[in-house]
């Protein structure tokens, strides 16, 4: 025993040291990390911009509204855009900067003169633009200050989302953790046991974000990624130190000593640990194939957090509890109620699942209704591309895009950049300019810029309707296909949003086809049977429509506003937000049907009945599935108290996948199904069969 002992402490010695190691190079790594990264990557609207740039016809990444004061003469709204212009274009800085007055270009004044749009293009990458942008507003200020100068645009509105997303996450987080406290402790029974996911919790999501900075070094990893990676990486700390110790505490309630419980936990739990592990990573490696370098970095952080917590999880709980002992069950403010209520299992899930497996057609029957309806309004959901709406609009930024939105005929938002290349571009630009002029829903077509070759000409096309609407993606289409004199590459916001969507829609199919097959390859080889993966993977499909619909209700179509903390509706969901989403609602689903997949063959391979082993299997995982559920509900559904709607659609969404999952599906739509299919469940060909699925035989009334 002392040998033991020993090797528990070298164990959480070493985890220690990696803590600490994380916890220095965490700064470092923090600053390695990227911004934005929401638009598929090349798409023909990302070639557009470049192509543009190299002509001289680059992207605003600033917008400065200057208007006068009420009573100033005009001319004063003339000398202040002047003195904005001169001032900034000495900057280090800054790459280039225009008006209506450098360029003539009419669009860049608001319909009554008494406003001008400064659009400026700053240099470096997108966390260095985000960096200097608010120096170069201060000057601006300075070079004018007898106006109104209110900036807008993309890296102001990007920048203005990550100050109020880390600045909510803070006060989520303290929202959260008294009542998750609480839901720890009543789950696993002792004030010092619920601080032990905590230690995992940290350990995980620590050590993944030095990893995620020295991937940054050669890919782009958003800074996102570590808020995905918390998220992630406590829902699967809670699940796995949560069935690890109920069966620690299993063995030992049956007269076990603590070695002997903990060997037996990691030969049962402990193998369901290893295979969720490889099942959620799995699901989450399947963002790989999407083009958008957002969802790409989510995608790595939620693979690398995983196997870090299952690690942790293996080793160093186990070493904790050895060296705890008896010490890791005081302090159970609930200890009167659970000797109370001790028994086989949960008496709730008991009497459900014997309920739901006695008329299994009817109760499944009910559960695809109501999951089936919950998915319906997921049918005309609408992949977009966030922006400065999705901050509330009394937010400076999303005031100020607003503003320009009302008062401009043409807001460079909704200019569609078009760029013609081939030996007649220039000759043939005023006929092609006019037959663009006649697509419905452009208002005016303008030549801006022809290389001195003759053989490239850009045009600036100003749509009526805003990016990301169905009307907009009608006018990018129609765009496209309208005959040019040479090869045509159409940018701008909304050929962004287009392309994105088509990005994400094209790569879906082979991503979710991988998954599927990763997924039932994993769950074929943990169950030893090929009926249940595939059931698994229709119930998942259920579950995650169910939840997705409920998504598009709330946020797409607006109707969550009035519960949720009044927010702009835009009509679209973020394609990277919601594909994150779904992963993330696919993985907690894997997780939990590992758990109670792994305990119903456990006890079939005990007892031979099919019923018997449903209901014992779902009485004895309920309620530590409802409990990782609850908890992570209550940790991300404390992001919508945040004032930014993105972070309230995340928070949202996973909390209701958790719930949905643990409850509807896994409490009555698996068990009908289980029940429905009887013995088929395990049928396999004779190759795969094993005698048994377990290494160690099973006693009556435990694992």
């Amino acid at each position: 025993m002392d040998a033991v002992r020993r090797r528990a402490w070298r164990v959480v010695v070493s985890a220690l040291l990696a803590a600490v190691c994380a916890g220095v190079l965490t700064p470092v790594a923090l600053s390695a990390l990227s911004t934005g990264g929401a638009v598929a990557t090349d798409t023909e609207a990302t070639r557009a911009r470049r192509q543009a740039e190299r002509l001289g016809v680059p992207s605003p990444d600033l917008l400065l509204a200057v208007s006068r004061r009420t009573g100033e003469r005009e001319a004063r709204v003339r000398d202040g855009t002047t003195a904005v212009i001169e001032k900034l274009a000495g900057r280090r800085d800054v790459k280039t900067v225009w008006s209506a007055q450098t360029t003539g270009d009419t669009w860049l004044r608001s319909r009554d003169g008494r406003t001008q749009l400064i659009a400026v293009r700053l240099k470096g990458t997108d966390k260095e633009r985000k960096r200097v942008a608010p120096d170069v507003v201060a000057a601006a200020r300075s070079a004018a200050p007898g106006m109104r100068t209110e900036p807008s645009g993309e890296v102001w509105a990007d920048r203005e989302i990550d100050e109020t997303v880390e600045r909510d996450l803070s006060r989520a987080e303290l929202l959260a953790a008294p009542v998750l406290f609480v839901v720890l402790v009543f789950a696993y029974g002792s004030m010092v046991s619920a601080l032990l996911p905590v230690v995992v919790a940290a350990l995980a999501i620590g050590c993944t974000i030095p990893v995620l900075g020295l991937l940054a070094q050669v890919a782009d990893v958003s800074r996102v990624a570590v808020n995905a990676a918390s998220a992630i990486g406590f829902g699967l700390a809670v699940d796995y130190s949560l069935f690890l110790l109920a069966r620690v505490r299993e063995e030992t309630s049956r007269g076990a000593d603590l070695h002997t419980a903990l060997a037996a936990a990691r030969r049962s739990s402990g193998r369901s640990v290893a295979f969720s592990a490889a099942a959620v990573t799995v699901c989450l490696a399947g963002a790989l194939l999407v083009p958008v370098p957002m969802l790409r970095a989510l995608s790595l952080a939620g693979m690398i957090v995983t196997v870090l917590a299952a690690l942790v999880a293996l080793t160093v709980l186990p070493a904790c509890l050895l060296l705890l002992g008896p010490r890791a069950q005081v302090w159970d403010p609930l200890a009167r109620w659970r000797r109370a209520h001790s028994g086989d299992g949960s008496r709730f899930w008991h009497r459900t699942t014997s309920t739901v497996t006695a008329r299994p057609l009817l109760t499944g029957g009910l559960a695809v209704l109501l999951l089936a309806l919950l998915a319906l309004p997921f049918t005309h959901a609408r992949l977009g591309i966030v922006d400065e709406r999705t901050l509330p609009s009394s937010a400076p930024a999303a005031a100020a895009a607003e503003r320009v939105r009302a008062e401009f005929t043409a807001p460079p938002e909704r200019l569609l950049t078009v760029v013609v290349t081939g030996p007649r571009a220039t000759d043939g630009a005023p006929a092609y300019g006019d037959r663009l002029a006649r697509v419905p829903g452009i208002t005016g077509v303008r030549v801006v810029r022809a290389a001195p070759s003759g053989e490239a000409v850009v045009l600036l096309a100003a749509t009526s309707a805003a990016p990301g609407t169905p009307e907009a993606d009608v006018v990018v289409r129609k765009v496209r296909q309208t005959p040019a004199p040479g090869s045509v590459a159409v940018g701008g916001r909304a050929a962004d949003a287009v392309d994105t969507a088509d990005a994400v829609l094209g790569a879906l199919p082979w991503c979710l086809f991988l998954l599927a097959a990763g997924l039932l390859a994993l769950l074929s080889a943990f169950t030893r049977t090929l009926v249940a993966p595939l059931k698994a993977l229709i119930v998942a499909a259920a579950s995650l429509g169910a939840s997705l619909g409920a998504l598009v209700v709330l946020f797409q179509d607006g109707h969550g506003s009035s519960v949720l903390g009044h927010f702009t509706a835009t009509g679209t969901l973020d394609a990277s937000t919601l594909l994150f989403v779904l992963f993330i609602a696919l993985a907690l689903s894997v997780d939990y049907e590992v758990f109670l997949l792994g305990r119903i063959r456990e006890e079939y391979d005990r007892c031979g009945d099919s019923r018997t082993s449903i209901i014992e299997g779902v009485a004895r995982t309920g309620r530590l599935m409802t409990s990782a559920a609850a908890a992570v509900a209550i940790s991300t559904a404390a992001m919508a108290t945040s004032h930014v709607a993105l972070l309230k659609f995340i928070g949202i969404g996973v909390a209701l996948g958790a719930l949905v999952d643990a409850v509807l599906v896994r409490g009555v739509l698996v068990p009908a199904v289980m029940a429905a299919l009887g013995p088929a469940n395990w049928w396999a060909p004779a190759r795969i069969r094993p005698p048994l699925l377990l290494t160690t035989p099973v006693k009556k009334g435990g694992s």
